[in-house]
């Protein structure tokens, strides 16, 4: 390894094209399993502004992103936030900017198993008509035996490489996208035809993120909406995997971010024109309809063929599921390859050129989360998916003010520079800080979440900040066990000469 400077790990290199990342980056972000989940719970914080929202979640991805592409041109390097911010602003934020990634992914595995898991019973009940499969998913034992299997199953396929992950995604990404469009026309061909359940005219107010009704209401949106574009830097997490390595990871990421809001945006209005906001049928706004929106929905718009929904959304998160095993493993890889984690955790399969140790340890560390909160309580899982949002803003915001940091020498050298390099990063990752500590302050009350407290705080409080004070607690171990890491020894602070 070169003395305080990046290194190769031991990784397939050019094994994933531009389309390849493209299309891995739309399957980690799963539009049909975050739509199912998110459109309900926005539609209750903002109503008829969710296109609004949407956009508004849009600007600071894309300004991040610019960023994002901006430290990979010159440090493509699979750690990415650990990397990029230890570079930028030293060891122990490094660090930290690493943990958020890993702890953020590896909880979103549990719930993408857990989701997998329903819509397969009810892809079963749906299949031979028999409803009784469907409540096989609330069977305890029988759930978590099947999450399991579902963990299993898509860590064996990331651990066999990045060819074996592009392969599956192509198909699942190709087919999710297909009935999302399909179920887009059926919406619209209902209102057109006035046979939708509330049809509801398309109005320039939809799009005015001012007519939301308060601050707190605006916040709650654009965390919910910051976390159904989460997942497109895995398309950086590869970078040294990709052909180009210094351009090809910062565009995908770039088209992903442009692909994905153009699907939200005509699901989002295909929804709302069929469906309308009200509170009660098939209303976006029904808090009974707000677990799953399209298990609602799909029947009554796609009649017969509702069952490819089903599929889609199971398609969709087993998709992510897998693909989502890229960004940790390859965190972990690079921070056990620069001495910030144990040894082993750097290790690379001679075979399939992956992470052989980090992919596994993912894999375990995402099973262990979900048996303990399943049992445990079930609003615990879903709360600490509510607290999601705050780790994403967390490592995001630190990424992006990375980027503000370690290019500020050149930051005026001319406007490209300026706007990438400097204003774009800068204003993406202080949106999302300001996010953090607003979700931060406001899930303090019992009320936020599932309702659950502890002490009189809040469950999604407790949960989002005890992730993120236990990444410090392993820090400071970590600390003792690798001082090298922490000393500046391995990784040096400053521009990577080149």
């Amino acid at each position: 390894m070169a003395e305080k400077g990046l290194s190769g790990k031991g990784l397939k290199a050019g094994a994933v094209g531009l389309l390849g990342a493209v299309v891995i980056g739309v399957s980690c972000i799963a539009p049909a399993y975050t739509l199912t989940a998110a459109l309900g719970p926005t539609v209750s914080e903002v109503g008829v502004q969710l296109p609004a929202i949407f956009l508004v979640g849009f600007i600071p991805m894309i300004l991040v992103a610019f960023g994002y592409r901006e430290l990979n041109n010159a440090m493509p390097d699979a750690g990415t936030s650990f990397t990029w911010a230890s570079r930028a602003f030293g060891p122990w934020i490094g660090w930290m900017g690493g943990w958020g990634l890993i702890a953020a992914t590896i909880i979103v595995l549990s719930n993408l198993a857990a989701v997998a898991v329903d819509f397969f019973y009810l892809m079963l009940a749906q299949l031979f008509g028999n409803p009784e499969l469907g409540e096989l998913s609330k069977n305890l034992p029988l759930n978590i035996a099947t999450t399991l299997v579902f963990i299993a199953l898509a860590c064996w396929i990331s651990y066999r490489g990045m060819e074996a992950t592009k392969g599956v995604q192509y198909v699942l990404v190709a087919f999710q996208l297909l009935v999302l469009g399909w179920f887009a026309v059926a919406a619209f061909s209902h209102v057109a035809n006035g046979s939708a359940f509330d049809a509801t005219a398309i109005s320039p107010d939809w799009f005015n993120p001012f007519a939301v009704g308060s601050f707190s209401a605006f916040a709650a949106g654009v965390s919910l909406s910051i976390f159904i574009y989460w997942g497109w830097d895995v398309t950086l997490t590869m970078n040294e995997e990709t052909k180009n390595p210094e351009k090809t990871p910062g565009r995908a990421a770039t088209v992903t971010v442009v692909v994905i809001v153009a699907i939200y945006m005509t699901v989002a209005l295909a929804t709302l024109s069929f469906a309308g906001v009200g509170e009660t049928g098939l209303g976006a706004g029904n808090p009974d309809n707000q677990s799953s929106i399209f298990a609602v929905l799909s029947g009554p718009v796609m009649g017969p063929f509702a069952i490819l929904m089903s599929l889609a959304i199971l398609s969709s998160s087993a998709a992510s599921l897998q693909s989502t095993f890229v960004s940790p493993a390859r965190t972990m890889l690079s921070m056990g390859h620069y001495r910030a984690l144990p040894g082993r955790f750097g290790k690379v399969s001679p075979r399939f050129k992956s992470p052989s140790y980090a992919t596994i340890a993912a894999g375990v560390a995402a099973a262990a989360f979900y048996v303990i909160t399943r049992t445990t309580s079930e609003n615990a899982l879903w709360d600490t998916i509510t607290a999601l949002g705050m780790m994403i803003c967390f490592y995001y915001g630190i990424t992006a003010l990375a980027c503000v940091w370690f290019f500020r020498a050149q930051a005026f050298s001319n406007g490209r520079a300026f706007f990438f390099k400097f204003l774009a990063p800068l204003l993406g990752g202080v949106i999302l800080l300001v996010m953090f500590f607003k979700t931060a302050a406001d899930s303090m009350d019992p009320e936020y979440g599932s309702g659950s407290s502890v002490g009189g705080l809040g469950m999604v409080f407790i949960l989002g900040m005890g992730v993120i004070l236990l990444g410090v607690v392993i820090m400071l171990m970590m600390s003792r066990l690798r001082p090298e890491f922490f000393k500046g020894q391995v990784l040096a602070r400053g521009r990577e000469e080149r």
